[in-house]
């Protein structure tokens, strides 16, 4: 590493990490990709094949090792478990801090959360990015849909995303694979939906899975989708999206990658006279070594929270609080999407029906209030979006026992239809992170606190998405119908983003519309971080768009001598 010259670092192995390195690297340029956790290859996912017996506690965790590890990765009772626990954080080893509860959940190692994430991509649309402006709420977008329409375009074919066409204009269209079809419960929910709320849409969950497989598109590691459902534990078949699958290959094939795992960054090393960005400080996880390597150009892809408190940490006589941050809007903003809201219900028609197998994704419902007059709601801003599911029920009598017991096993249960709510986070200025300076972690690292909270609007949205949920079962004859409205802390739902925001005024905003800083123009910010309001869609796909602009946009000033 002491020899070797670098055009460009990535900070971050994740979805917009890998992304930006393959298209730097493709482009030409030496890159380094740092990478604070260890080092996974393709293929080295050591649950990925075992069955539920396989694991130990039938994947249950036991609460002893919860409460002494994970009593906050863990605050929804569901997320750790034998099968995954490999990919997450103990707290007790990366600890946080909290003003108000924040379910930052994360691990550390090369592929971050791509090896977990739920893979369900949606194009933003100009509901989203003229939301902020004719609401007034915040700052307005720098970029529309037209600015955003050919990235999608371009990352969607290489991806490999499932869905189907619906011409919807709060989630345009892409470039689909085939869907992995509704089953016979899902599409009747869909039928008896559309006819009472013709503004409801269920269609098939838009899934970065390949279901057919190209190998001149699909380029890396990657193959078709088995459907085993086993995502978040890494799929060995390369069939799902992800950095070890897809861009990182492609950026190794090209001659220009070099990863350097157990690399925590400091600092973003910041030369006044220049007003650019020499470098970046590093400390080596293994040995506590600090190095500082030098770069043309950098792109911060740490995570939300993660590139957040690099920046903040970045501290110089030109910016006293945080690289970039003359709006003293590094930090604040912070959204998630969120849930812990949402409704399931016993199907009683379809009873002679049964499906086989199994499917990486189930239904979507994408927002259908505050769309435009006809759907103005009076009551809150925004909206929401739903996921879920229809299955055949387990059919295990209370008291069964030996042959009884066997008998009823292999007869189905009943049908249940379960839906989530993912709601829609305003960007509020009072909902930040911090660095705490005076508390540090084993490497020496400011603590990272929070400080944010959902308020009267979410509250509100949170009400109608229960209820629109209850209605769309009733109407698919739905019984036994229950609800949940549990407010989730920011975090839960694992799209946290907003600390950095895009913008075009730098009082008020860190980045340009080209996802550079700003005030430092040799540093770009294409994760979570950069964006301006949350929308109800997965973030991931806009994130990786928005990584390929950038990188396309660095070039062209390199090119032009700008950089």
């Amino acid at each position: 590493m002491a020899t070797t010259e670098f055009d460009a670092i990535v900070i971050g192995s994740g979805i917009s990490g890998g992304y930006a390195a393959m298209e730097l690297c493709k482009k030409g340029y030496k890159t380094l990709v740092l990478e604070r956790g260890r080092d996974v290859q393709h293929g080295e996912y050591p649950t990925a094949h075992d069955d539920v017996w396989d694991l130990p506690h039938r994947d249950k965790v036991p609460r002893d090792e919860i409460a002494e590890h994970y009593p906050k990765q863990n605050r929804l009772n569901w997320w750790v478990t034998q099968a995954n626990k490999h990919w997450i954080n103990k707290d007790d080893e990366y600890p946080y801090q909290e003003d108000q509860r924040f379910d930052w959940i994360r691990g550390h190692h090369v592929g971050g959360r791509s090896i977990m994430w739920g893979r369900h991509c949606y194009r933003w649309s100009d509901i989203d990015f003229e939301a902020n402006k004719k609401e007034g709420i915040a700052i307005d977008w720098p970029i529309r849909y037209k600015d955003i329409e050919p990235w999608y375009d371009y990352v969607e074919p290489f991806v490999g995303i499932a869905g189907q066409a619906e011409g919807l204009k709060q989630v345009p269209d892409g470039k689909f694979l085939k869907p992995f079809p509704l089953n016979c419960a899902e599409q009747h929910l869909r039928e008896t939906v559309a006819q009472k709320y013709p503004f409801r849409v269920v269609t098939p969950g838009r899934v970065a899975n390949l279901s057919e497989y190209n190998p001149d598109v699909h380029l890396g590691k990657r193959g078709q989708c088995m459907s085993r459902d086993r995502c978040w534990r890494g799929c060995p078949f390369g069939a799902y999206f992800s950095s070890q699958s897809a861009t990182l290959p492609v950026a190794e094939a090209t001659g220009n990658l070099s990863i350097r795992p157990h690399s925590i960054v400091k600092e973003i090393v910041y030369d006044a006279d220049s007003g650019r960005a020499t470098g970046v400080r590093l400390i080596d996880a293994q040995s506590k070594e600090e190095l500082e390597i030098p770069a043309r150009i950098i792109f911060c892809n740490a995570s939300t929270v993660g590139t957040t408190a690099i920046l903040l940490n970045s501290r110089s006589d030109a910016f006293p609080n945080g690289l970039g941050n003359r709006s003293g809007e590094l930090g604040h903003n912070i959204m998630d999407h969120h849930y812990g809201m949402g409704a399931a219900g016993v199907l009683p028609a379809l009873e002679n029906e049964y499906y086989s197998g199994r499917k990486p994704g189930g239904f979507y419902i994408p927002r259908f209030t505050n769309l435009d007059e006809e759907t103005r709601r009076e009551d809150y801003v925004r909206g929401f979006s739903y996921q879920g599911s229809a299955q055949r029920a387990e059919n295990i009598p209370v008291g069964a026992v030996g042959s009884s017991l066997k008998e009823a096993v292999f007869k189905p249960g009943t049908w249940t239809i379960r839906m989530t709510c993912f709601g829609e986070m305003l960007p509020y200025h009072e909902n930040r992170m911090y660095l705490d300076h005076s508390k540090t972690d084993q490497y020496g690292m400011p603590l990272i606190t929070f400080d944010a909270q959902l308020r009267d609007n979410e509250m509100k949205l949170r009400q109608d998405g229960v209820k629109s949920a209850v209605q769309m079962l009733e109407a698919a004859g739905c019984t036994d119908i229950t609800w949940y409205n549990s407010a989730t802390a920011p975090g839960a739902c694992i799209h946290e983003m907003g600390t950095a925001r895009m913008g075009h005024d730098p009082e008020t905003s860190v980045l340009n519309k080209w996802n550079q800083m700003h005030d430092v123009p040799n540093v770009f910010v294409t994760d979570g971080s950069c964006m301006t309001s949350s929308g109800t869609q997965n973030p991931s796909i806009t994130y990786m768009a928005l990584t390929a602009r950038a990188v396309d946009y660095a070039h062209k000033q390199i090119q032009a001598g700008e950089l």
